[in-house]
């Protein structure tokens, strides 16, 4: 669970868009803070992903 935190940070969670699409099992998933404030938009990032064994496309999720 993402602690409560009284700031502009907060806890997100980024899961692989092409491991979905895939259909293999697992997911690949990482954690990260972004500040409200600032990135108010769903964050997306390039991550690697160690199932697929390459660089995809992760986005924020919930």
């Amino acid at each position: 669970m993402a602690k409560k935190s009284k700031g502009n940070r907060m806890q997100i969670i980024l899961e692989c868009t092409e491991h979905k699409t895939s259909g293999m099992p697992g997911t690949s998933r990482y954690v990260t803070q972004k500040n409200r404030k600032n990135t108010p938009d769903r964050l997306e990032l390039k991550k690697y992903n160690p199932i697929l064994k390459r660089v995809t496309v992760h986005r924020e999720i919930k």
